[in-house]
């Protein structure tokens, strides 16, 4: 039986879609993932590109509110930054809670090549949690 992921983060436009990518990439065929915020952003185009170079593509992904996915019950809530662990609606659900505070590679700042740096961080960052969880939790 699949499992249902929600990936969530402030803006739904970075954190969690990298999470997202990942997250679908590991699963492989035992779990559906979702991805929201508590706000909706867009996605960020440099998250996009970041993933392309690992071979993931997100370019089709959409900014979701949590909102839309009320109805649905899902097994893990993961939260991808503290603001969205703070600010998440409470949930009628069994879903097991997970989180881990990635740093937000849209606050980087610099030159170009040092924010696509920091976006590299970051996504090998969420790469490994992501390969891990899915080890772990979908056997």
């Amino acid at each position: 039986m699949e499992k249902k992921i929600l990936i969530l983060c402030t803006g739904n436009s970075c954190r969690s879609q990298i999470a997202e990518g990942y997250m679908r990439h590991f699963a492989e065929n035992k779990a559906v993932v979702y991805s929201a915020g508590v706000e909706t952003h867009g996605v960020n185009p440099k998250a996009v590109f970041i993933m392309n170079e690992d071979g993931i593509d997100i370019s089709n992904h959409t900014s979701n509110n949590i909102n839309e996915y009320t109805n649905i019950d899902f097994d893990f809530v993961i939260t991808v930054c503290d603001n969205a662990k703070e600010r998440c609606p409470f949930f009628p659900t069994k879903a097991q809670k997970f989180h881990y505070n990635f740093p937000d590679p849209a606050k980087a700042a610099g030159t170009d090549t040092e924010v696509e740096e920091e976006f590299r961080n970051v996504r090998q960052l969420i790469k490994e949690y992501c390969r891990n969880f899915a080890a772990e939790n979908l056997v």
